[in-house]
């Protein structure tokens, strides 16, 4: 985390070097970048310019766990596991992919800041002893995932969402392409629409409670830095979906994960 941290967003998020453009499309782009290894997982950058949204409104619609129930139709669950410090916590997250696939789960550790008026959030998968896999899902694992929100005025903001993450269970590849073609842009839409929304929707809903910006209202366990691990991918099995028939549409967004 911590090279991640000292990197540049700016540098990271809008280089375009070494990042070949696999969709552009209703105000959203999708890249996708290659890795040295050929059995290495791509990473993909995702950017979409969010009018009538602010940075600040967006980095909470993000964070908001109990929004997120109103917007994430993928998701099964969320919740928070505990907190490391004022500004990272670890955090469990799972979501429906379209039958035949088995849903996926994550464990990771979060960490985000302010910088300025544009805002980090980043996080990688780690192993925590009292949430081990399931047997009923495949625990996933985010080499590296992060959004860098960067303010575009007073009421508009550009999203960017840089992930790499391993689905294991041996996906066939024309899964993989139809995130970066299909997926990957629906849940960059669904996150703007959220943002517009938010606003109406917070005032209703405990609106000073911002534990994210307020760390004395966390109220989260503390969770010792000694019990985690980071989550590699070749320690978990590898589920054989290879024999998948390509049946998905696009209008199916079940392989997503925002977050």
């Amino acid at each position: 985390m911590d090279s991640f941290l000292h990197q540049s967003p700016y540098s990271k998020c809008e280089s375009p070097e070494g990042w070949h453009c696999q969709y552009n499309k209703g105000g959203v782009t999708v890249w996708s970048q290659e890795q040295d290894n050929s059995k290495a997982v791509k990473k993909l950058k995702m950017r979409i310019v969010c009018k009538d949204v602010s940075a600040e409104v967006l980095y909470d619609v993000i964070h908001d766990t109990s929004y997120r129930k109103k917007w994430d139709s993928n998701m099964i669950e969320t919740y928070d596991i505990g907190r490391l410090t004022v500004n990272a916590d670890v955090g469990y997250y799972s979501w429906k992919c379209p039958s035949p696939l088995k849903n996926r789960d994550f464990v990771t550790l979060r960490s985000w800041l302010p910088l300025g008026n544009d805002y980090l959030i980043i996080n990688y998968s780690v192993k925590h002893p009292k949430h081990p896999p399931r047997k009923d899902l495949v625990r996933a694992v985010s080499l590296q995932t992060g959004y860098f929100i960067k303010a575009n005025g007073a009421n508009s903001c550009v999203l960017y969402y840089l992930t790499q993450v391993d689905p294991k269970g041996s996906l066939p590849k024309w899964v993989v392409n139809k995130v970066s073609q299909f997926v990957a842009p629906k849940a960059m839409k669904k996150i703007y629409k959220a943002g517009l929304k938010y606003p109406e929707w917070k005032r209703k809903h405990d609106p000073d409670f911002k534990p994210w910006v307020y760390p004395e209202q966390n109220t989260l366990s503390s969770v010792n830095l000694e019990d985690l691990a980071i989550q590699r991918a070749d320690e978990l099995e590898n589920i054989d979906e290879s024999g998948v028939s390509e049946h998905i549409s696009e209008d199916d967004d079940g392989l997503s994960k925002d977050s």
